[in-house]
């Protein structure tokens, strides 16, 4: 046990970590705005925060918090949308995971040993689409809301019977961490790591619950698209959306950047691991600086299957579930896998 914990260990990229019990608002800094901004972006300065989140509220995977410090990049103001995927796809050619023939050999090296081969009919191309059921169902297993659908993908996010017509700034969903990567390559950018996204997220409002404050719904405002009523199955639609909302529906953060929170989870470049921030906390050396994650990802749920950090939260996050609408929440998503509630946005170097 201690020599894999030693090899665990070494996986990770180190930064520096400090604890820090009262951060109530960024370190000043100098950090001016580059020249030349990027259309559509927007810098961020360097600056400290706290990175996770050491409250009794919070998730084991989501602390204990480290002190962090930031150096300044510049952030997509909005989700990808579809017309921005489109572009890319007519200007390359490209085609996403979803739409690929399944390779089973491939496939079966992300499975336990002895998974027996599916029907073909089965192994075709397609994606994960949300499926409510009619009624109340346990929480603990969400393949009672999610299905297999044979053609979904970003064009037909819900199936081959449902398209993106008119719906070009809505975010692109069905999107794989290798589609998400090829996109941001074509656009001279690159994909955030969990830290430069929880920052960007923040908003400039360190130890605050959600990125607007304290309140999840301040008089009575929706801040984002998530869901209201009886998880799965009934959403009220108070905050006038059943799925998806168009990007810039809600107000922005402090950072002037939109949908950070809900609507769909964003892709980040780093691996995950549910112990990534007990690691920093545990190496030893006194200040964490702009981390990028371990180098090995391993999720105990599903040992086989190389997964990268969400954050965020969707249209699906409920009080009832996983109430991921807070900057500090993170979750694990398989690299080859495409959801109609994950999408991205990218971020740049200042040089």
């Amino acid at each position: 046990m201690k020599l894999n914990y030693l090899i665990l260990a070494i996986a990770f990229v180190f930064c520096s970590c400090q604890d820090k019990k009262n951060t109530d608002t960024l370190a000043d800094n100098t950090d001016a705005v580059p020249a030349n901004k990027p259309k559509g972006m927007v810098w961020i300065k360097g600056g400290e925060f706290m990175l996770g989140n050491s409250s009794a509220d919070a998730a084991n995977t989501e602390g204990p918090a480290v002190l962090t410090k930031m150096d300044g990049y510049w952030i997509d103001e909005t989700e990808v949308t579809n017309d921005q995927f489109e572009a890319f796809v007519k200007a390359t050619g490209y085609k996403t995971v979803a739409e690929r023939e399944i390779d089973w050999e491939e496939m079966k090296k992300q499975l336990p040993p002895g998974t027996p081969k599916p029907h073909d009919s089965i192994l075709v191309p397609g994606s994960l689409v949300f499926a409510p059921p009619s009624g109340p169902v346990p929480l603990n297993d969400y393949s009672l809301w999610w299905a297999w659908m044979p053609g979904a993908n970003w064009r037909h996010p819900q199936g081959p019977d449902s398209d993106i017509k008119g719906k070009g700034n809505y975010p692109v969903v069905q999107v794989a961490y290798e589609d998400a990567q090829a996109y941001a390559k074509w656009a001279g950018k690159r994909l955030p790591t969990e830290a430069e996204w929880e920052y960007a997220a923040q908003g400039g409002k360190d130890n605050q619950n959600f990125a607007w404050g304290n309140e999840l719904t301040p008089a009575g405002v929706y801040q984002a698209n998530f869901f209201q009523g009886d998880f799965p199955y009934h959403n009220t639609d108070a905050d006038g959306f059943d799925r998806l909302a168009p990007v810039k529906n809600f107000q922005p953060n402090g950072y002037g950047l939109y949908d950070m929170i809900g609507n769909v989870w964003e892709l980040t470049d780093d691996r995950y691991r549910p112990d990534t921030y007990k690691m920093y906390k545990t190496s030893g050396m006194r200040e964490c600086h702009s981390p990028k994650g371990p180098e090995v990802s391993y999720d105990p749920n599903d040992p086989y299957s190389p997964k990268r950090v969400i954050k965020g939260g969707s249209f699906l996050c409920s009080e009832q579930y996983c109430s991921s609408y807070r900057p500090d929440a993170r979750m694990a998503n398989s690299e080859d896998s495409g959801q109609e509630h994950v999408g991205f946005r990218c971020v740049k170097d200042k040089n």
